[in-house]
């Protein structure tokens, strides 16, 4: 009879990890980023007998660039940077002092079993430190953000994120910054070098980020915490 219980048991367990496997969800997103949407103007007041209305205009020489609130605009990421630095130290020092023995009315000082005063101090120090650090990283992509506000110059605060859910773990490119009308392109892109107080965050979580992360003991003993 236990160990029919004990059967029921882990049955029960294991249909509960797979009814919480099929409804896990799609990460949720940072407000942050979220896509912003234009205000739904008043209707406009009819004017009937007129041939143009308010608010039915229809713009015949407008180019597609986002410009207004809720607009979609492209960011193609080309970031490259490239950081190298090196320094080398060295410290060479030496020191001698020579005290010879004092003279006490007119003969040398000298104490019981012939031991004088006399003293010689010399004293050197050399050091010498040398570090080397490089950095490399790249971004490659792109990716769609919406107009958050239209700057008084007219400038377009942008931000956006993209999520793609993967096998083994999730991934997500967040951005936010500023753009100057004048550097989107006629395809409404933009080179993420021209986006002004840009913030680009890269990550992921999963099963292939987990297994790329130190633990934590490891990065105990690698952190200023540890003394040797």
């Amino acid at each position: 009879m236990p160990t029919t219980t004990c059967k029921s048991g882990l049955a029960a367990a294991a249909c509960l990890l797979m009814l919480l496997g099929g409804c896990a969800s799609f990460p949720t997103g940072d407000p942050a980023y979220a896509s912003a949407t234009p205000a739904v103007p008043p209707p406009p007041a009819p004017a009937n007998g007129a041939i143009y209305q308010a608010g039915y205009a229809v713009s015949l020489f407008e180019d597609l660039s986002a410009r207004r609130v809720g607009d979609v605009l492209t960011i193609r990421l080309v970031e490259r940077t490239d950081a190298s630095k090196k320094a080398s130290t060295s410290v060479n020092k030496e020191s001698a002092i020579a005290v010879p023995n004092p003279i006490l009315l007119g003969r040398p000082l000298s104490l019981s079993g012939g031991t004088t005063l006399e003293t010689d101090i010399a004293s050197a120090q050399d050091f010498q430190g040398e570090g080397d650090s490089s950095q490399s990283n790249s971004l490659r992509g792109d990716i769609s953000v919406t107009v958050a506000e239209v700057l008084p110059n007219g400038n377009l605060l942008v931000r956006g994120e993209k999520q793609l859910k993967l096998n083994q773990g999730d991934e997500y490119i967040r951005l936010s910054g500023i753009v100057r009308p004048v550097d989107i392109a006629p395809d409404n892109t933009v080179l993420s070098t021209r986006v002004a107080d840009v913030r680009i965050a890269y990550a992921g979580r999963g099963a292939v980020a987990d297994a790329s992360t130190l633990g934590w003991l490891s990065r105990f003993f690698l952190s200023m915490l540890w003394p040797f």
